[in-house]
């Protein structure tokens, strides 16, 4: 078991550098969350992505106090990466428990906030036209020889390709089972660093207990 003082500094140097990794996937899957759903605001994704920049900020001051073997930096990180524990892990659950009909309501709410310049865009990366026949009657799509020339026919107004509801709604939801579950599973190596920062606090630097016992050659050091 890794007990001593330089095996609990490794350690947890070590943690925080793959905390920076971590970090740099969850950033990658928050725009990719974020890129793939074109048409909707998705504040859950916004979560897992400012996550993975505080996460960044966070080991940073880690490996400070690992370093250093600060008592006032190691405080804080512990405070602040179990906060973050707690924010991470509520996210994830959030883009877990997103069912399809809310999925659905945000797809639609984004299609019809978005202009057609947008929608176009969503028709030629998906290969769809319109979202769908109830939405469409309401707030016409873009024509489709302005938005996916693929799917057209002599008549610019008849479209061959599918609405576009489908498409986004998996991709919507790819998008935050995939956020979810790598939130879910990096929060708990969270709880890891907050546990091995308490002890690792509690240990005393072998270094300065030479020091002191150089300096004090007649007294007893003690380890708090």
């Amino acid at each position: 078991m890794c007990g001593g003082f330089t095996c609990s500094k490794n350690a947890l140097i070590a943690l925080n550098v793959l905390y920076i990794v971590v970090a740099f996937i969850l950033i990658g899957v928050a725009v990719y969350g974020r890129a793939a759903s074109l048409v909707t605001n998705l504040p859950i994704v916004g979560g897992i992505l400012a996550c993975g920049i505080i996460l960044i900020l966070i080991s940073v001051l880690g490996l400070m106090g690992a370093v250093k073997h600060h008592q006032v930096i190691l405080f804080f990180y512990m405070l602040i990466l179990f906060l973050l524990f707690l924010i991470q892990f509520s996210v994830a659950c959030a883009c877990l428990g997103v069912n399809q009909s809310q999925q659905l309501t945000m797809a639609e709410q984004g299609w019809s906030r978005v202009d057609n310049s947008t929608r176009s865009n969503v028709q030629n990366t998906f290969v769809c036209c319109g979202f769908d026949e109830e939405v469409d009657l309401k707030d016409p799509p873009p024509l489709c020889e302005n938005a996916n020339p693929r799917c057209c026919t002599t008549d610019p107004n008849v479209c061959l390709c599918p609405g576009c509801l489908n498409k986004l709604q998996s991709t919507i939801n790819y998008a935050f089972k995939l956020c979810g579950w790598i939130g879910l599973f990096f929060s708990f190596t969270e709880i890891v660093g907050v546990l091995l920062t308490k002890r690792y606090r509690n240990q005393q630097d072998p270094d300065e207990q030479l020091k002191a016992t150089a300096i004090f050659p007649g007294q007893n050091t003690f380890t708090y």
